[in-house]
């Protein structure tokens, strides 16, 4: 994860920008001029939709985004290209088109229900002065780019002749161009690195039913042999990515609550364009993809992702590294933070944890489940012996804390230097403090600063000085 978070890879995404404009409103009477609802508009909020929303998933990820399209010289296209530049992606290269409406997308909500859309937008292929205007302006430009995102929303931007031209372009400087295709007919793909349809879409474009494994390969054949692909790849929403390189590989999703699909898809292609653009296999980027897309789809409405964001979830899952779970003060202050906006219940104990064993591991799992989250205290080395003597600890400190993070109940583990975790705690602020039963009736650092004091009974007959004792008894 970290060499992703330094990466700051350059993209380039072409394709059909629009507004999604949502108004917000209550609902209590049926119009008396006819048999509608009348629906009182409380707000009214914008977004980036189509390309743009695979726009936002690259910044908050972290890449340098520009962006090239084509819109109408018109106040939709003028509030887009505002909204574009607010986040720091590069514009230089969107065209105005005379006569093109730029695609504006109304959704009435009333009580959190849908109950209109009304679309004002041009559907027609862009003209050739605008497409030559695109070309000319990525051969200048090309080299700049990590990676070309073409994301296809059937609005008209993504022609035949710039498919082919940008992927002529790019192929000739040894650029990847990924692609979100549209319709059934991907010979306007051809030559691109890859493309990103879901088992739907790709059943539409090859004409064949996806109910097996055996029908799986067959599609990602034809379309990797059909459209001359470097990677064929089939997304299969819960259950996945599928791609064919020299064979057929899966790679199973991991979400654990799903509320909502939407925007999954520009999830998916923004962070494998990320992935790939810092020097990722497409095996590491599938995975690193359907992380990102896990964190999506437990949010509501179109949703981004940020690479803390996947490096928790991925914690979480305990599908990182040991190393990965092991933090500094600074790195447990923003995660707590991250945590806490979103509603998730923080405990924390503490310990020197020398010798790992039953009664610790039993004592870690009744801790996580007061909460969501457990963050372990570990006594530095230095500590440890200034509260256990000289002949302690037995493990180092990095071991030690290794050996915690691999534990399944513990999410992070943060070494300390003092001989408590008092300023740990204060800054962590644990909705819940999880302290050994031999603490009954004794004052316990740090309850000031948690929300409650819960008392854990150990495990009788195992501790880490009878487990020494024991060791010692053998050897002499």
């Amino acid at each position: 994860m970290e060499i992703l978070k330094s990466a700051k890879p350059n993209i380039l995404v072409i394709g059909d920008l629009m507004l999604d404009h949502y108004l917000w409103g209550s609902c209590e009477r049926i119009s008396p001029e006819a048999p509608v609802q009348v629906v009182d508009i409380a707000k009214e909020t914008t977004v980036l939709g189509g390309a743009g929303n695979v726009i936002n998933n690259l910044v908050t990820l972290g890449a340098n985004v520009s962006v090239s399209s084509v819109i109408g010289d018109d106040s939709n296209g003028k509030e887009l290209t505002a909204m574009l530049q607010s986040i720091g992606v590069k514009t230089d290269d969107l065209v105005l088109q005379t006569g093109r409406k730029t695609s504006k997308k109304s959704r009435v909500i009333a009580v959190s229900q849908q109950v209109l859309r009304y679309d004002k937008e041009s559907k027609d292929a862009i003209d050739e002065r605008s497409t030559s205007k695109i070309l000319a302006s990525l051969e200048k430009s090309i080299s700049l780019y990590d990676a070309i995102i073409l994301s296809d929303y059937g609005k008209g931007v993504l022609t035949s002749s710039l498919c082919q031209g940008v992927i002529k372009i790019a192929r000739e400087m040894g650029k990847k161009v990924l692609v979100d295709p549209k319709g059934s007919d991907y010979a306007k793909y051809k030559g691109a690195y890859l493309l990103t349809p879901n088992k739907k879409e790709a059943a539409l474009a090859t004409k064949i039913d996806i109910n097996s494994d055996e029908a799986l390969k067959d599609a990602l054949l034809k379309l990797k042999n059909e459209c001359e692909l470097n990677i064929s790849m089939i997304t299969l929403s819960e259950d996945g990515i599928a791609i064919f390189d020299d064979s057929v590989k899966k790679f199973p999703t991991v979400a654990k609550e799903v509320y909502d699909v939407t925007g999954a898809g520009d999830t998916v292609i923004a962070s494998i364009a990320y992935s790939l653009s810092a020097g990722k296999t497409i095996g590491e980027s599938c995975k690193f993809a359907n992380l990102a897309a896990g964190v999506v789809v437990g949010k509501i409405g179109s949703a981004t992702v940020t690479l803390d964001e996947i490096e928790e979830y991925e914690a979480a899952l305990h599908k990182s590294s040991s190393d990965a779970h092991i933090k500094s003060f600074e790195d447990i202050d923003k995660i707590v933070s991250r945590c806490k906006m979103n509603g998730k219940k923080i405990v924390f104990t503490n310990g020197c944890f020398d010798i790992l064993h039953v009664g610790h591991v039993k004592y870690l799992q009744v801790a996580k489940s007061f909460g969501d989250v457990l963050i372990v205290g570990l006594n530095s080395d230095e500590s440890v012996r200034r509260l256990k003597g000289e002949s302690r600890p037995v493990n180092m400190a990095e071991d030690r804390a290794y050996i915690l993070a691999a534990l399944e109940a513990v999410d992070y583990v943060v070494p300390f230097t003092e001989d408590t975790p008092y300023e740990l705690i204060k800054m962590i602020s644990p909705d819940v403090l999880v302290k050994g039963g031999d603490y009954e009736g004794k004052d316990v650092v740090g309850t000031e600063f948690a929300g409650e004091l819960r008392l854990v009974d150990f495990v009788d007959g195992k501790s880490t000085t009878k487990t020494i004792q024991k060791i010692q008894g053998k050897l002499c």
